[in-house]
């Protein structure tokens, strides 16, 4: 679930610019950097509520897009959503075809795909609830391959990834609180933001 790329924040729907849901950015040279040469692997999730955090969906892509997975649960309890995934969130799950599933068949899943991937994964995401929700899914202990986490919260503020999550979602079929979206998009913010820092470096 994505946090503060619009005018306000779906955690705490405060203006776009708080520090209230997530710890102040500092200057670029101070951005935290994925070590190489792992993979990065780009997650996000819907869920239920922010107060008792039950999996709606999971969308996970590859940096280089060659990799993705996504998948819904069809099992979620529904009298436990909030008013804005009601509005925002379930709208949108039904998309993609056989993507539905109970919670034991994604996690055979999810672990299935992660097994194709390189020796060594680095998980981005821009919330410790999308990875407290990926480690709950896999279980214990987390697949081999998967070598740690990388924050993009400090990211989120700098105008080029912004601008670059908000272009992927201008796209009607590309919408917000989509979890395949959203972790395309993050996708698209980093590899923006990456262009960027290598340009300046010339």
């Amino acid at each position: 679930m994505p946090f503060c790329l619009q005018r306000t924040c779906i955690t705490c729907e405060n203006p776009y610019k708080h520090d209230s849901c997530r710890r102040p950015v500092g200057s670029d040279s101070k951005m935290p950097r994925p070590s190489r040469p792992s993979m990065l692997i780009f997650l996000d999730t819907e869920f239920t509520n922010l107060t008792k955090r039950k999996l709606i969906s999971i969308g996970m892509v590859s940096e280089d897009g060659q990799h993705a997975f996504y998948r819904e649960l069809r099992d979620f309890d529904l009298d436990n959503c909030s008013r804005f995934v009601r509005a925002n969130v379930l709208p949108l799950l039904g998309r993609f075809q056989d993507a539905a599933v109970d919670r034991a068949k994604l996690t055979d899943d999810l672990r299935q795909w992660i097994d194709t991937l390189p020796r060594s994964l680095t998980i981005a995401c821009d919330s410790d609830w999308d990875w407290e929700i990926l480690c709950e899914i896999v279980g214990n202990p987390l697949p081999a391959n998967i070598s740690g986490r990388f924050d993009l919260r400090p990211l989120i503020d700098t105008t080029v990834f912004h601008k670059a999550v908000c272009r992927y979602h201008d796209d009607s079929h590309q919408p917000w609180h989509h979890a395949w979206h959203d972790a395309h998009a993050h996708r698209f913010g980093w590899l923006a933001w990456n262009d960027t820092r290598r340009r300046a470096k010339l």
